[in-house]
């Protein structure tokens, strides 16, 4: 036989100290809880002595309304979740995070799963949800699943004070199942399994509800182990322990800064600007030089300083201008190389650096380098005595995958359930029915005291009940007496009705919320306001206890999913207001340069940085009348259009109807109407325009010719005044008179081709 694993060893031996009598009470209490919700209120020797007494043995269940009415409320809707980006480029893809889990929660059918674990919450006081994987699923790339696991399976570290056991040191998944279930789950452990001893514990049974012909349900703990068949051989199957634990371990990492030295065409682009700078600073300093040189050549020529001590001071001249070059060169080069060099961090694990170190090349670079601890999850399973696996989950997975759903938190891992204070209730109505009823069958079939051998007992016992019944007695004997019950005080009806009542207010849950109408107020207003106020309870206990669960379940489907799907994937959803049916959706779309070569992704869900947050009353009820009857009253204010009213109702082909009576469309309509006028206005104007320009220059051309005719006349006036004078004058100027003429019909001439060129102009300038 092989040596058990140390590290299963140690996994039992977890267990076996998580089995506390803490832990034992609590299930047992809870247990009890379940079994009163399923109408399992008679323990087998209550059901017997019951029985032995002639009392009835019926229940009157008043925990199970509550219970499906607080489901009710907690899973009318399924969950959403809103992502927020850190930056600008990360809330461009923190919208895939709603449809991913949406296509996450359906493709796991969570609707389902949530109501079991919101189910298991009520009347267990506490309620699992697990993010797994499933690797085998879209041929091989995985899927992110969820799961929901039995709470009684479940057991957390008892120091745990965190209400989603956040702190938690350990969880453990215990199971008893048979070999072949494991050998189907794990096929590629399946020598490991087979090997795999132990012989299992037994459940430890807390329930106390009755058995045989009195059970009327069963849990898997019922379950007896020669009712696991192996598939295969249709034989018996063993039946072995399976342990799942989940540990949060703290590995170091390093927050490592390191530059990158620039390419070969920045250092070609630093070579030419640092050469351009040694050149400008060589001519200064030659000028420099020569001016100190022309200084010492008079002093040598004065006397003050001899030829010797001239050469000395130009030789130090020389080699220092030559030291300041070659180091005005380095400083530029290394400040340039620092200026276009860049500074990026990575995260890398404790021996990852430790290797990187070793590289010269690579260390030269570092900058800075700084150490710090980072939550890891371990996942472990052992099957019996065997360690089928263990390793670390990926490094974005950084919360336990498992989330409890409590109903009542006590700051402890044993919460309290919504079933456990109606339980005394339930058993002094359960007590007072029976007792009424068993008063009522004594007083309709009566009991009799009579002597020995005085009547026929076999004879009365079977029509002494019969209407009309004809009772001998043997002659001397005294007649049988009627034995009648004890009449029941009023009081006793009116502890009935305060039960009742009791029960109610205990768990929050009245007639009026179930559809009671005689507990219903008579008017709309008043009924909202009974839903309004008596739904609080229900609220707070959503928004303290569950919707930060959901938000938990959202932060881990988030890290599985980021570690998941880092391919390119495609998805479909479909639209819950069912105005578009399915929607695609895709991430991590692939960029191809020109030579088909990828060089990054668009939409990289991947390395995307945001928050989640939980929509708060995501999951409640909404009251559809006076939802819609609030929606009226934003559409008459203005508020919302009726686009937004249609989507919200439940009117058939209301695609159809957005097409025919849409404001949009009618206000589309008018708008093309109206483009139609202005387009017809505005050819008219346009019209109008070009006629008032041809009528302006018409205008011009017109006071253009009478301005030239007028000068015209005043011209030939004149010319015919001076030729009367030079008549008059004598012949002796009438050549004079005539070159005179001549000349002011020349200079006529030409003023008159001046105003109609400068009229032309005019014109051209109008009509341009």
């Amino acid at each position: 036989m092989a040596k058990p694993n140390k590290k299963a060893l140690k996994v039992r031996e977890i267990y076996n100290k998580v089995r506390s009598h803490t832990r034992a009470q609590w299930e047992y209490i809870n247990q009890k809880g379940y079994d009163f919700s399923n109408d399992n209120q008679l323990t087998e020797q209550e059901t017997r002595l019951l029985e032995e007494q002639g009392m009835p043995t019926f229940t009157i269940n008043r925990i199970l309304p509550v219970v499906e009415m607080l489901n009710f409320y907690a899973t009318a809707n399924n969950p959403r979740w809103q992502a927020i980006g850190v930056d600008g480029s990360d809330s461009d893809i923190a919208h895939l995070f709603s449809d991913l889990a949406d296509y996450i929660w359906s493709n796991s059918d969570g609707s389902s799963l949530y109501a079991n674990a919101i189910n298991d919450c009520i009347t267990k006081s506490l309620g699992y949800l697990l993010v797994t994987v499933d690797k085998d699923a879209d041929q091989g790339m995985g899927e992110v699943k969820i799961e929901q696991p039995e709470p009684f399976d479940v057991f957390i570290d008892p120091k745990s004070r965190d209400m989603l056991f956040r702190d938690a040191a350990y969880i453990m998944i215990r199971k008893i199942l048979p070999k072949s279930h494991l050998l189907a789950k794990y096929p590629e452990y399946s020598n490991k399994i087979k090997k795999a001893n132990g012989e299992h514990q037994h459940e430890d049974v807390y329930t106390e509800k009755a058995t045989s012909s009195w059970q009327k349900d069963f849990d898997y703990k019922d379950i007896s182990s020669t009712e696991s068949i192996d598939p295969v051989t249709g034989e018996h199957d063993t039946l072995i322990e399976y342990f799942e634990v989940y540990e949060k371990i703290k590995v170091p990492y390093r927050n490592v800064f390191y530059r990158i030295p620039p390419d070969k065409k920045t250092l070609e682009d630093i070579k030419k600007k640092v050469a351009v700078r040694i050149e400008e600073m060589q001519k200064e300093l030659s000028v420099s030089f020569m001016e100190q040189q022309q200084q010492m050549l008079k002093a040598v020529e004065s006397g003050e300083m001899i030829q010797s001590r001239y050469e000395l001071e130009v030789e130090k001249a020389q080699k220092q201008i030559q030291e300041q070059l070659t180091a005005a060169q380095q400083e530029y080069q290394s400040q340039l190389q620092a200026e276009s060099s860049k500074v990026e961090s990575v995260i890398v694990s404790d021996k990852e650096y430790n290797v990187m170190l070793k590289n010269e090349d690579f260390s030269k670079t570092i900058v800075e380098a700084i150490k710090f601890h980072d939550n890891r999850i371990k996942q472990t399973c052992v099957v019996g005595d065997v360690l089928i696996y263990e390793f670390i989950l990926p490094e974005k997975i950084k919360e336990y995958p498992l989330v409890p759903l409590h109903f009542k938190w006590t700051g402890t891992p044993f919460p309290i359930s919504a079933v456990s204070p109606l339980i005394g209730k339930q058993r002094e109505l359960n007590k007072a029915h029976q007792l009424m009823v068993h008063n009522a069958s004594l007083g309709s079939s009566l009991r009799w005291m009579h002597e020995e051998g005085a009547i026929d007992t076999d004879y009365w016992e079977q029509y002494s009940s019969s209407p009309g019944a004809l009772l001998p007695i043997r002659p001397g004997s005294v007649a049988p007496t009627p034995v009648m019950p004890a009449p029941l005080s009023n009081a006793f009806f009116g502890i009935v009705q305060e039960g009742k009542g009791d029960m109610e207010y205990l768990a929050g849950i009245y007639g009026a919320m179930q559809g009671d109408t005689s507990a219903q107020h008579e008017t709309y207003r008043g009924m909202l306001a009974m839903d309004e106020y008596g739904t609080r309870r229900v609220k707070q206990w959503m928004q303290n206890s569950i919707e930060p669960a959901l938000k938990q379940v959202g932060i881990i489907v988030k890290q599985f999913s980021q570690s998941v799907y880092t391919a390119h994937k495609t998805f479909r959803i479909i639209q819950p207001n069912n105005i578009s049916e399915v929607q695609d959706v895709e991430m991590n779309i692939p960029m191809y340069n020109d030579y088909g070569e990828v060089i990054g992704k668009f939409k990289d869900y991947a390395t995307a940085q945001f928050d989640i947050r939980i929509i708060a009353g995501s999951t409640l009820p909404i009251n559809r009348w006076a939802y819609l009857d609030e929606l009226k009253e934003y559409m008459k204010m203005g508020i919302i259009d009726d686009i937004a009213f249609l989507s919200e109702t439940d009117i058939k082909n209301k695609q159809q109807i957005m097409k025919r009576k849409s404001l949009y469309s009618q206000l589309q309509g008018q708008l093309q109407g109206l483009e139609g006028q202005l387009k017809d206005q505005a050819g008219t104007i346009e019209t109008l325009e070009r006629q008032l320009v041809q009528a302006g220059i018409k205008n011009k051309v017109m006071q253009a010719s009478v301005e030239i005719n007028k000068k015209k006349e005043e011209v030939k006036g004149e010319v015919n005044k001076e030729s009367v004078n030079a008549r008059a004058q004598g012949n002796i100027l009438g050549n004079i008179a005539k070159n005179n003429v001549t000349a002011q019909n020349k200079e006529a001439e030409l003023a008159l081709k001046g105003v109609v060129q400068d009229t032309k102009n005019s014109l051209d300038s109008s009509e341009e």
